[in-house]
């Protein structure tokens, strides 16, 4: 059984945002603005994805 991946990438900067969302980017490996990643669609990374959704372009793939 293959997990479903999620295209993630960060739109808008870290700098002047709340810590925990700063953690969450991080927690999501999202270093720099237009860096993208792939990460599993967990309820966990849905999560923090959904708490700085106004910072991120999200994609299935």
């Amino acid at each position: 059984m293959t997990s479903k991946l999620l295209n993630v990438m960060m739109t808008k900067s870290k700098i002047g945002r709340l810590k925990s969302h700063q953690q969450c980017l991080k927690g999501l490996g999202l270093r720099k603005i237009r860096h993208s990643v792939q990460v599993a669609d967990t309820p966990e990374n849905r999560g923090m994805i959904n708490k700085v959704a106004y910072m991120l372009k999200v994609e299935e793939v």
